[in-house]
């Protein structure tokens, strides 16, 4: 959402009106404070409500701030700042908060000050257990898998053996979606985003050699969250561990795949039934498993800000109670067993106090809203991982060639008050101020430095357990390029020994309780959360919230804002607009033979069909149809269809009889880029013309289809350039989410567009892509442009440009920088003005 800035004052004095305050006493503020005789008055009839509204502007016009900077401070701050005031250096958060240079006591409103809270106890705002770390460190369960079963477990025992506490399973998107490995419409995900699972005997494979009955495992699955778990179970039950001892977590937290992710597979209202009758499952037969992970991690990575985030996490796992009390439980039988999840970015300070407020705002709900007889009902327990999206790659950008290469021709013709416009244009990713520094200086590529990345995750694993994580992944600082390599994986997994074992963070429990800032951030966010959650209980609850699309929106808005941030170089992020290296640094990635890994799981599928007790498993498979369509639980009914060897597809087919697919509906953001990023800014006009004298050529605008191809539901970076892209004049088309490469050529040729831009964050670039190309020129339309962008090795570069991919974009491009490559590419497809023939 875009910064908030209130301009009332919710105060009251006497009968004088807040407006009234606002207009003609903006200085009696300050002097009921200094007042010595007046300061119980303050205190009384000045009291804040427990909404944060400002109460004093800024002379900058920028922050606000709900208490004003301590006047003493501010007077040798002044003098400090060779008389700048000291308000200009506060500045607001993306989530509208205002944050001050300095914090004293009195940042806090009175009651805090009396109300001394304890790690352990309610509302548990630092910490859900008495002794924290000093006791036990969190767990270190870093998310793995790719490949073949085989493979993943070879690096789950290595990962153990170097000091991992607990394993966490990254499954592959044909698993997510609920497919069989050989079914046509995963032909490229197989085994490249995660580890194909297809049938029980995958899952024994998987944990081969791992005692269930003490490794706890994480399990992240929405969609198909039925069959895998299901499978695991009987996995575990086959390897002599009762399933009453298994210990772990299955994410199964859906509403958030309407949002966000998009693993889904049935609607809402049937996908909701599922998450009950495994509530109802594990509270009877698992009662050591953590039903569900509320996720909000995947919300910020489609771009919600820490508000937005934590709002609606929370507020998904208010509507799963009411799911669960709805199946026939109570509050005390499944909600000491869920858990969360929290995506922990670069805005430090934020972070921490974004984990204090949620289990303070959980704790509040859970007890007004249910009334639970146990403390455990109201703990907010949750894992952590550092951002994905916060990771740079290595490519670099190209300045737009035709701007690059005639840069001294243009300027020569300019004035020198208009060389720094002009440069500012142009020099995008140095921002030189004139002729000379751009041609000593500026090279038309620069590169990002992954090697960032792990001080970025260092930082964000610090705030994650300062802000009281209970288990926590660490991202590989090569995420950004493709699938993590062994040395990478042993860096981000010994990001967290040496935390615990080396820094004494671990000696204290929550020692940032009583920091003035730390404290008063934990108030500010925790009402604006509390703000938006109000606004979903208005529309009927969270299920309806995400039916509405609201959230989504409120998601893709923030989104297309923060990008448009970091292309205007407000928001700094090193060696993407800034510092950036002029060589590039080459890093290993990890590659993945799709090919060979659906062969072999296709093949062990044929032998499972093969073998199984045929009538056995069609019975099962009826039995999961007949519950669906009444009120049989659905896991029990699983597990039995498990048991005869019925696979992961079979299982989702069977239940997709009755409740059938969901397919989402596109809606475009219009008008969040530009208004971030700025209507007037040069770098965006450049564009704004280019498309005009294209248009004038071509008779109309450049168009552009986004396309999302195979099972990946990621759709940050579709969205945003589909929003940036409108936004900078061209036409949009968004084609719907898992399209074949034959259904993204057929709408591509039916829309009649010029460019298709394939986003690929899932690895299936190498197999996708290319399909599609062959897929044009089948349809006769081999002029269409494909450009390509999303996480993609640049090693794999060469092979997607030999295919026929035209542009690659890489993590941290901007999209102006797009925009005018592109139109470099069209433009010289154009035929030339009659003007210019005539001349000749």
């Amino acid at each position: 959402m875009s910064p908030f800035r209130s301009h009332r004052y919710n105060i009251c004095f006497l009968v004088i009106s807040s407006s009234v305050l606002s207009s003609f006493f903006p200085q009696l503020l300050l002097f009921f404070r200094s007042s010595a005789h007046l300061g119980k008055m303050y205190h009384h009839l000045l009291k804040p409500t427990l909404v944060r509204c400002s109460t004093r502007p800024s002379s900058s016009g920028g922050a606000y701030s709900r208490f004003p900077i301590d006047e003493k401070w501010a007077a040798m701050a002044k003098k400090a700042m060779k008389g700048r005031e000291a308000d200009t250096l506060m500045w607001n958060t993306p989530e509208g908060i205002p944050i001050k240079p300095l914090y004293l006591r009195n940042d806090r409103d009175c009651d805090a000050h009396r109300n001394v809270e304890l790690p352990g106890q309610f509302p548990f705002t630092r910490g859900p257990y008495p002794t924290m770390y000093t006791q036990r460190p969190w767990t270190i369960r870093q998310y793995a898998g790719f490949s073949t079963v085989e493979e993943s477990n070879k690096f789950y025992k290595e990962n153990i053996k170097a000091g991992q506490q607990g394993l966490s399973v990254a499954f592959d998107l044909a698993t997510h979606r609920g497919y069989d490995s050989d079914n046509p419409r995963v032909f490229g995900d197989v085994g490249m985003a995660g580890v194909a699972v297809d049938s029980v005997e995958d899952m024994r494979q998987l944990f081969d050699g791992i005692n269930l009955e003490k490794m706890s495992v994480s399990m992240t699955m929405n969609g198909a969250v039925i069959p895998v778990l299901a499978m695991y179970v009987v996995a575990a039950e086959e390897a002599g561990v009762n399933r009453k001892l298994l210990a772990g977590t299955i994410q199964n937290d859906i509403l958030k795949e309407f949002m966000v992710r998009n693993t889904y597979i049935y609607p809402p209202e049937p996908s909701m039934r599922i998450i009950g009758d495994i509530f109802a499952y594990t509270s009877r037969e698992m009662p050591k498993f953590n039903s569900i992970s509320i996720s909000g991690y995947h919300m910020q990575e489609a771009g919600a800000d820490a508000v937005l985030e934590m709002a609606f996490t929370i507020a998904d796992g208010i509507q799963y109670c009411e799911t669960g009390i709805n199946a026939g439980l109570t509050i005390d039988a499944f909600a000491p067993r869920l858990s969360f999840f929290w995506g922990i970015s670069m805005n430090f300070y934020m972070e921490i106090a974004k984990m204090r407020a949620a289990r303070r705002l959980w704790a509040n709900l859970i007890k007004e809203r249910f009334h639970p007889k146990s403390d455990k009902s109201m703990m907010l327990r949750t894992h952590s991982q550092t951002s994905g999206w916060s990771l740079t790659e290595q490519h670099g950008t190209l300045l737009t060639t035709a701007l690059y290469r005639n840069r001294r021709k243009l300027c020569a013709k300019l004035r020198d008050s208009e060389k720094k416009r002009h440069f500012s244009s142009i020099s995008v990713e140095r921002g030189c101020k004139n002729c000379a520094e751009l041609t000593q200086h500026h090279n038309p590529t620069n590169f990002q430095d992954p090697y960032n990345n792990i001080i970025r995750t260092t930082i964000e694993a610090m705030a994650s357990v300062f802000g009281g994580t209970q288990s926590l992944h660490t991202n590989s600082f090569d995420e950004a390029l493709g699938l993590p390599t062994k040395f990478s994986a042993r860096i981000a997994r010994n990001t967290q020994i040496i935390i615990q074992e080396e820094s004494g963070i671990c000696k204290v429990a929550d020692p940032w309780g009583g920091s003035y800032m730390m404290e008063s951030l934990t108030d500010e966010i925790y009402e604006k959360a509390m703000t938006v959650i109000k606004e979903i209980d208005e529309l009927g609850g969270m299920a309806k919230a995400v039916a509405s699309g609201m959230t989504k929106l409120k998601i893709e808005e923030a989104a297309a804002k923060k990008q448009a941030r970091i292309d205007a170089g407000k928001d700094i992020i090193v060696g993407v607009n800034k510092y950036r290296l002029d060589e590039e640094q080459r890093v290993d990635v990890l590659k993945i033979d799709n090919a060979r890994v659906r062969e072999e799981q296709c093949a062990k599928l044929n032998h499972i069909r093969e073998t199984r007790d045929a009538a056995k498993a069609k019975k099962a498979l009826d039995d999961i149809t007949e519950g669906a369509k009444g009120d049989g639980n659905l896991m029990a009914l699983a597990v039995e269809a498990a048991r005869a060897r019925c696979t992961v597809g079979e299982i989702s087919d069977a239940m997709e009889k009755v409740f059938n697919r969901h397919a989402a509906v596109n809606r475009l953001v219009s008008g969040a880029y530009k208004s971030e990023f700025g209507e007037t800014s040069e770098m965006s006009q450049v564009v704004l013309d280019r498309v005009k004298s294209f248009a004038d050529r071509d008779g109309r605008q450049p168009r552009i289809m986004v396309a999302k191809m195979g099972q990946d539901g990621h759709d940050r970076g579709a969205k945003v350039i589909a929003t940036g892209f409108a936004d900078l004049g061209f036409d949009v088309d968004v084609g719907p989410l898992f399209q074949t490469p034959q259904e993204a050529a057929q709408q591509a040729v039916d829309a009649d567009v010029h460019v298709i831009g394939a986003s690929s964050l899932a690895a299936g670039h190498l197999t996708l892509i290319p399909q599609l190309i062959g897929e044009l020129k089948k349809l006769g339309r081999p002029d269409i442009l494909v450009v390509a962008g999303g996480v993609i090795p640049p090693q794999d570069y060469k092979e997607l440009y030999d295919a026929g991919v035209a542009l690659v974009f890489g993590p941290g491009t901007r999209l102006p920088a797009c925009a005018n490559q592109i139109l470099d590419k069209l433009e010289k497809a154009l035929p030339e003005a009659p003007g210019k023939a005539a001349a000749r």
